[in-house]
């Protein structure tokens, strides 16, 4: 195979890659606000639900989980899951990674001092005003490094989507270098990764300098 012909049936893996990590990003990171602010719930039930489905999500691994999400309606319920791969993939990305933003979210907003809230009572503010304006400008701020982290490791458990035999840029490295009896396209591969890599630290860096207000 021809180094061109290579390079574009990879960059076919590689927006399938990036489809997985920014679909992941833009669910996972609302429905964790979602899960821990039920976490957070008055009632007890609400609150041992998302224990137990945190403890879940975050115990067992994810590929594991992604063959639950994909071969589970037919087990279950004997569904016609063709064409569902792409939709398990997205499901089970954003339920997993959603834990753990939760728990990221929880720790930043128990490291404001209750004394934060008090003040903006004070002050004169609702509930509302003092969620948005006061409360999660800090809890931003303080939780950014652990969201960096986590993104740059969803963009390399993308590579998980194999697992599923969907054609992302590792799959279709490991069938082109099988075929080929060639090294070059995990060369090619880790070269992706680390650059998505590098451009996610970069711009979350930028993020980080825009919320350093202390200087």
């Amino acid at each position: 195979m021809a180094l061109s012909t290579m390079l574009s049936t990879m960059g076919e893996g590689a927006l399938r890659t990036c489809g997985i990590f920014f679909l992941t990003l833009l669910f996972s990171l609302p429905l964790g606000m979602v899960v821990m602010l039920l976490r957070k719930s008055r009632f007890k039930i609400v609150q041992w639900i998302m224990k137990i489905y945190i403890a879940v999500m975050r115990g067992t691994p994810l590929m594991l989980q992604l063959l639950v999400w994909y071969f589970g309606p037919y087990y279950l319920f004997g569904a016609n899951i063709r064409g569902y791969r792409f939709t398990a993939i997205i499901i089970g990305f954003a339920m997993n990674y959603a834990a753990y933003f939760a728990e990221i979210y929880r720790g930043g907003f128990e490291a404001i001092p209750v004394g934060q809230y008090e003040a903006a009572e004070v002050l004169g503010y609702n509930r509302t005003q003092t969620f948005f304006m006061i409360i999660l400008p800090q809890v931003v701020k303080t939780i950014l490094p652990s969201v960096t982290n986590e993104i740059i490791t969803l963009v390399k458990d993308t590579s998980l989507a194999f697992t599923l035999a969907y054609n992302e840029i590792f799959s279709l490295a490991k069938q082109i270098a099988a075929s080929q009896t060639s090294f070059t396209p995990f060369v090619i591969a880790g070269v992706f990764y680390f650059v998505a890599n590098y451009a996610v630290a970069f711009v979350m860096e930028r993020i980080e300098k825009a919320f350093d207000y202390y200087k």
